[in-house]
């Protein structure tokens, strides 16, 4: 299923998504990412000034592949 990202919040609720359906909580899932309980806390709330690099790893780290493309392209 695609989810196309528009915002902060949209990746966010992705992340939350996942990780409960894993089972994780935030901690689980900010150890398992090398990362603090606060950063996933606030990358789940949608904060805006999030670092892009450590939430892209948070994203691969939970099997959540992030595509680019253009849009309106259907090839």
């Amino acid at each position: 299923m695609d989810n196309a990202i528009q915002d902060v919040s949209n990746l966010g609720s992705l992340i939350r998504l996942r990780r409960k359906k894993l089972g994780y909580t935030q901690a689980q899932t900010a150890e398992l990412c090398g990362t603090g309980t606060r950063f996933i806390s606030e990358l789940e709330s949608g904060k805006a000034t999030v670092e892009f690099g450590k939430a892209l790893a948070v994203a691969l780290t939970l099997g959540i592949d992030i595509i680019a493309r253009e849009r309106g392209n259907d090839q």
